[in-house]
């Protein structure tokens, strides 16, 4: 469903619909991905990233733990 957009701005189509740009994609993101990774520290007490090569698990204590070097 396409909604028209009353107000013109340079990240509307020739036909008046609102477009999403790379960097509000990219922001979004990355806000969604901080805040999923704070609930499941919440949640779980660990989550699992990647840090300097290495696979690690993050505890919520600060501790960092070493699982496997990529």
């Amino acid at each position: 469903m396409k909604t028209a957009v009353k107000k013109k701005s340079k990240y509307n189509t020739k036909d008046g619909l609102a477009y999403l740009t790379k960097r509000t994609v990219v922001a979004k993101a990355k806000t969604a991905g901080k805040k999923a990774s704070l609930a499941a520290m919440q949640k779980m007490g660990f989550v699992v990233t990647i840090q300097k090569g290495w696979v690690v698990k993050k505890y919520a204590d600060g501790r960092i733990e070493r699982i496997n070097a990529i």
